[in-house]
């Protein structure tokens, strides 16, 4: 029988799919397009998930336990930011 994981296991398994996923550091991304037809602005929403996923990596350094709420809030938007980075054809889907 499995064990469910920790709270703070299921952030640092959140954080470390995003950090696979998203391209965080790569820096075509952090680069608004020339021609301005973004939907969304791909490079605000990196760094809003950066700018998250180094809070948490910082707060769970420090011992702070994410809530379960915390938890599903900070999937939720990377899940949204993946959707829309596929959508400008950042990503593939």
């Amino acid at each position: 029988m499995s064990k469910k994981p920790t709270r703070m296991d299921a952030m640092k398994q959140i954080i470390e799919q995003v950090k696979q996923e998203l391209p965080l550091y790569e820096s075509d991304t952090f680069v608004c397009g020339p021609e301005g037809n973004c939907i969304g602005c791909p490079k605000k929403l990196l760094e809003m998930v950066d700018s998250e996923l180094t809070y948490w990596e910082s707060a769970m350094a420090r011992g702070i336990t994410p809530q379960f709420d915390e938890i599903r809030r900070f999937g939720k938007m990377c899940t949204s930011v993946r959707r829309e980075l596929v959508r400008n054809n950042i990503i593939s889907a």
